[in-house]
């Protein structure tokens, strides 16, 4: 996917950023619900992910990649889950610093992404302790040796592409932006803030505006959405075909939605519902909930709800403090399996007539 194919499929649109711990199945699908038009995974590390095991789930409806080497019983043995319907819009991102591991990642799951995205732009340990992430960023040929394998293997309807951050100065950041648009990628998600900056420092558009300027590949803004006016400005200030949010829309996935912003407790409700209907980890949930909890001003260990949320070590747990139904773990498990029930009934049925 490259040139008029790539800016049809960024031009205007609205992006769910990857985060580690956030984007879960449940995220995706209730910031696609909202009205996102492109999701990103969390960031998946090549040397798990590439031994994992691709399984189409028949009692969830869904496709797993599953770590075999971990007990039944670890939710960690369960990487990723997507679906079929979701492949058009979802950007599988690896956390690498090789390109025969990346590649191996790649083949794995180009049937059910869009798009393969390497992470460039990760400043935390785990990850530039493995070479990846913004270690990267000091290392064009690594860049170019990974970009260049994945795009010349990979099937052709399949985008490459990478998220990095800027650089010391805006002269090295154009120049590795245009050695990025040399290897073929669909485009470039921009991060406009350095490696050493933290989310409280503002995030430089007018620097992401001068590395546009410099590419003719679409371009992904990002940095400082909290709402949905925002995508409009950063992409009108930056010239930018597409742009994406990060904690914005980890607090709120509504942030998509062009109605505006749903109160805090509604977004958390619906995607803890989610949570559950799709029996996601327990830890992942309760961090979904943590952090939506302590950015709406609650007090998380001195409330009912805080005090619930950190004891609970199961799902069901999880159900009963936020006061959701009986029954809403594990739905839509239950609810595929009724309907194969019932399809089996009609089939018996029919043959006995």
């Amino acid at each position: 996917m490259t040139g008029d194919e790539a800016w049809e499929f960024y031009k205007g649109k609205n992006i769910l950023a990857p985060m580690v711990r956030v984007n879960g199945f449940p995220t995706r699908l209730l910031a696609h619900e909202y009205g996102a038009d492109i999701v990103y995974t969390e960031e998946l590390i090549d040397r798990k992910f590439m031994h994992c095991k691709r399984i189409e789930n028949e009692e969830w409806g869904t496709v797993d990649f599953v770590d075999e080497k971990m007990p039944a019983e670890n939710p960690g043995r369960l990487v990723l889950r997507t679906r079929k319907e979701e492949r058009d819009r979802l950007v599988l991102q690896i956390g690498t610093g090789e390109a025969g591991r990346a590649m191996k990642c790649a083949e794995l799951a180009c049937k059910d992404a869009r798009v393969i995205d390497i992470n460039m732009g990760c400043p935390l340990k785990f990850s530039i302790t493995n070479g990846a992430g913004a270690a990267l960023l000091k290392k064009p040929e690594t860049i170019r040796d990974i970009l260049t394998t994945l795009r010349r293997n990979l099937p052709s309807d399949v985008g490459v592409t990478c998220k990095i951050r800027l650089l010391a100065n805006v002269k090295d950041t154009i120049e590795l932006a245009q050695a990025i648009e040399k290897t073929g990628v669909s485009a470039i998600g921009i991060h406009g803030r350095n490696v050493w900056q933290r989310p409280r420092d503002p995030a430089q558009w007018d620097v992401i505006k001068q590395v546009v300027d410099s590419v003719s590949c679409p371009v992904i803004a990002n940095g400082d959405i909290f709402e949905y006016q925002d995508f409009d400005r950063i992409r009108e200030a930056t010239g930018a075909a597409a742009a994406m949010a990060a904690r914005g829309a980890m607090w709120n996935q509504s942030i998509f939605s062009k109605d505006g912003l749903v109160p805090p407790r509604e977004s958390l409700m619906k995607l803890m519902t989610k949570c559950l209907e799709w029996d996601h980890s327990v830890n992942s949930t309760k961090y979904l909930a943590r952090e939506i909890l302590i950015k709406t001003g609650y007090c998380v260990l001195q409330t009912p709800v805080g005090e619930g949320l950190n004891k609970a070590k199961t799902l069901a747990e999880v159900c009963k403090v936020f006061e959701l139904p009986e029954g809403t773990v594990g739905r839509n498990r239950i609810a595929r399996l009724k309907r194969k029930v019932l399809v089996e009934e009609v089939d018996d049925s029919t043959l006995n007539v």
